[in-house]
C-alpha cells in the first residue's frame, strides 16, 4: 500500500479530480433537480444511491475509452473533441431546466444515473486523456481514486464550488485551458502520429500542449463575447 502511494502520480490524480469536478457542475445540478421533489430525509439517499450509480457507471465507460485510445486514430478524435468540451465550458448554457424532480426515490436514482450517462461523456473522454499521462498499471487505479475523491466534492462542494466560479471566472478559464492541455497531449501521442512521426521530443510536447490551452481559451472567449454581444443586440430591439 506504502509502495502504491510512493509511485502514485498526483499530478494526475490532481488532474482527474479536477476535471471531474469543473466538468461536473452540470451533473451536481441534475442530481439538485431530480432529488427536490423528495421528502427531505429521502434526499441523501437519493443524492448518495443516485450518484454511486452514476460514478460506477463512468467507471466502467472510462475502462472501454482506455482500451479505445490505444486504437489508431482514436486519440485524434478524442483529442478533437477534448478540445470542444474545453471551449463549450467557457460558452454559458442553460439546458438543465428540463430535469423532472420525482417524488419516488428509486425514480430519482434512475434520473440521476440516466442523465449522468448522457451528460458524462465529455468526463468520460476528459478523465481517459490524463489517465493516459500515468503507467498503464496505474490507469484504472488513478481513475477510481481520482473519482472517488471527487464525489464529496462534487456532492458537498458544488454550493461552495458555484460561488468560487461566480465570484473567480478565472477558475473556469483554467479549466478549459487545463482540458486544452490535455488533449495536446492526446493528439501527439495517438498510435498513428507515432508510427508516421515517431514519439515527440519535450519541447515539441510542451509547446503543442501550451498551444492547444491557449487555443481553447482564447476560442471559448471570442463566442461566449459573440453571444453576449447577440444576446445584448435582441435585447436593446425587442
Amino acid at each position: 500500500m506504502i509502495a502504491f502511494f510512493q509511485e502514485l502520480s498526483w499530478i494526475t490524480v490532481f488532474q482527474i479530480i479536477m476535471v471531474d469536478v469543473l466538468l461536473g457542475g452540470d451533473n451536481a445540478v441534475v442530481i439538485a433537480l431530480a432529488c427536490r421533489n423528495l421528502p427531505p430525509k429521502r434526499r441523501m439517499q437519493g443524492i448518495l444511491w443516485g450518484t454511486g450509480g452514476a460514478i460506477a457507471l463512468r467507471v466502467v465507460l472510462i475502462f472501454f475509452a482506455l482500451t479505445l485510445l490505444a486504437l489508431p486514430f482514436v486519440k485524434i478524435v478524442g483529442g478533437l473533441l477534448l478540445l470542444w468540451i474545453g471551449i463549450k465550458l467557457l460558452i454559458p448554457e442553460e439546458h438543465t431546466g428540463d430535469i423532472q424532480g420525482s417524488s419516488s426515490l428509486l425514480t430519482a436514482i434512475k434520473t440521476i444515473i440516466a442523465a449522468d450517462f448522457v451528460m458524462s461523456l465529455d468526463n468520460v473522454v476528459a478523465i481517459a486523456g490524463a489517465a493516459q499521462r500515468a503507467h498503464a498499471d496505474h490507469q484504472m487505479t488513478l481513475i477510481i481514486f481520482g473519482l472517488l475523491v471527487s464525489v464529496p466534492i462534487i456532492i458537498w462542494g458544488s454550493t461552495l464550488l458555484l460561488r468560487l466560479l461566480d465570484r473567480f471566472p478565472i477558475i473556469v478559464t483554467l479549466g478549459a485551458g487545463l482540458l486544452g492541455w490535455i488533449a495536446g497531449g492526446m493528439l501527439l501521442t495517438d498510435v498513428f502520429v507515432f508510427r508516421f512521426f515517431g514519439p515527440p521530443d519535450t519541447l515539441t510536447k510542451v509547446a503543442v500542449e501550451v498551444f492547444c490551452a491557449a487555443l481553447v481559451m482564447a476560442t471559448g472567449h471570442w463566442i461566449a463575447s459573440r453571444h453576449h454581444a447577440e444576446r445584448d443586440e435582441v435585447q436593446r430591439s425587442a
